[in-house]
């Protein structure tokens, strides 16, 4: 299943990302009888927010988000029109804030930045279910 909006990515739209993501995977239990653990809906959420969070802060304008999933794997791409590669901040246990895309890193299976003809691409991937010797990431726990 697969679905696409786009905004203009000012402060309201970042929950309205969020609401469409929530209700893509809503629709993908009901309509797919997808198994979504509550903290895969969680962190899907959360990193859409990040990522159109540091849209409106950093390339604010045209957005597009897509998110697909086979019911297994959540996969979630933002273009934004912003040239700018986005990259983690060097660790700093006094920063206050600019941690976004260090929670992103940490709880995606995947992570990809692509430069576009025009801006750029961020893809993530997250699990859409939660497994007993594996993170919600997937990354095996040790």
């Amino acid at each position: 299943m697969r679905s696409s909006a786009a905004y203009e990515m000012t402060s309201g739209d970042i929950g309205r990302a969020r609401g469409f993501v929530r209700e893509f995977l809503s629709t993908g239990q009901s309509l797919r009888a997808w198994t979504v653990s509550g903290r895969a809906a969680d962190v899907a959420q959360l990193v859409v927010s990040e990522l159109a969070t540091n849209v409106c802060k950093y390339a604010p304008g045209p957005c597009l988000l897509d998110v697909v999933s086979d019911g297994t794997v959540l996969s979630i791409s933002m273009w934004d029109s912003g040239p700018v590669l986005p990259s983690p901040s060097p660790a700093d246990p006094n920063r206050v804030g600019q941690h976004g895309l260090e929670l992103v890193l940490a709880v995606c299976q995947s992570f990809e930045l692509r430069r576009e003809a025009v801006g750029k691409r961020v893809c993530v991937q997250i699990a859409l279910q939660d497994s007993a010797d594996k993170s919600p990431s997937g990354r095996t726990v040790w």
